[in-house]
């Protein structure tokens, strides 16, 4: 009768891994007699199953152990074991130019990676999570955020705006497949991003909108999406300060990013932005703190114009010299980095 009772409970737990249980509880779902030996009996197999570090009792006293989601060891050196290949990721070009942000030569992208594009309000965040989207068509990719849909009579529909700039870059990209499907998936999620990432895909987030008060949670939002990528990979804008030098959640979002981008403005035109290469986790140069500045063209869908700039050695990136705005740089604190 013991034993058939470990069984039971040995049994159960395996069910509910990673939660936790209360003794109580326990015996009524086990409908365990009050009278019968078993009612105290049990106590006997939760404590050795604490000491197989099958459960962790709460440290109250209370009768409540959390139950431990069981591993096995993974094997390194297998014999075949398959060595996957870098994820072939395209980035965003240059619309004139056809090349791809530079920069992009140099990261290193692996299957499970989380790109993360810190920006400022209305600085391109997504400009560039739809030129993701557009160079990575074949691979349909999805798309999931704030803005691309809204509800009309109880069912959701692309927002106008969205559907605007996809039919503004539909001049230079093909959405859809012979049949006319969509070759890429639009979900409307808002929160629990997580539950709605698609494995072995490609995953674009714009954007996760967190409270104030909530920002430290985006480390486990982050974590959780990365979880659930397979082999796939995910693009998450986030916002950011004006002056602040990284995405909403600081170290919360570099812990978890595998590429961490930042967009800011690059002078007084809105459409003008600065990209600066904040974390890579997998190089081949060094291109950590580097920045290039673009433009944004055609209704937000088009980047032109992308090259490497530094900190303007005249004003010292302070867009005033002597008092005066920099005649240099033209008060933008940047220069071309233009070669010898």
């Amino acid at each position: 009768m013991a034993e058939n009772l470990s069984d039971k409970v040995r049994e159960y737990v395996k069910q509910i891994q990673g939660r936790t249980i209360d003794v109580a509880k326990l015996r009524i779902e086990l409908k365990i007699d009050p009278s019968s030996p078993a009612w105290e009996g049990i106590r006997v197999i939760i404590h050795r199953l604490v000491e197989e570090k099958i459960l962790k009792p709460s440290g109250n006293q209370d009768g409540i152990y959390k139950v431990i989601t069981q591993v096995k060891p993974v094997r390194v050196f297998l014999p075949g074991r398959e060595r996957r290949p870098p994820f072939d990721l395209k980035f965003p070009r240059d619309y004139d130019k056809g090349l791809q942000m530079e920069f992009s030569n140099d990261i290193v992208i692996r299957e499970g990676d989380l790109i993360t594009l810190g920006g400022v309000k209305s600085k391109g965040k997504t400009t560039v999570c739809l030129n993701f989207l557009a160079e990575n068509i074949d691979l349909n990719p999805v798309l999931m955020g704030n803005e691309y849909t809204t509800l009309i009579d109880g069912e959701y529909v692309p927002s106008p705006r969205f559907i605007d700039r996809l039919d503004k870059m539909s001049k230079w990209v093909n959405w859809v497949d012979d049949e006319g499907m969509d070759k890429f998936t639009l979900l409307p999620i808002r929160e629990d991003y997580a539950e709605h990432i698609v494995k072995n895909k490609i995953n674009i987030i714009d954007w996760i909108n967190l409270e104030a008060n909530q920002l430290y949670d985006i480390g486990k939002v982050l974590e959780d999406i990365k979880a659930q990528l397979g082999r796939g990979v995910a693009i998450v804008a986030l916002q950011k300060g004006e002056l602040s030098e990284g995405a909403r959640g600081g170290q919360f979002v570099r812990d978890f990013s595998d590429v961490e981008l930042l967009l800011d403005g690059f002078s007084d035109n809105s459409d003008d932005i600065l990209l600066t290469v904040k974390g890579a986790k997998e190089k081949t140069a060094p291109i950590l703190g580097k920045t290039y500045a673009y433009s944004i063209v055609d209704s937000g869908t088009k980047i032109v114009n992308f090259r490497q700039v530094i900190k303007c050695p005249e004003c010292y990136g302070k867009k005033y010299k002597n008092g005066q705005p920099c005649d240099a740089c033209r008060k933008t604190g940047w220069k071309d980095n233009e070669p010898f």
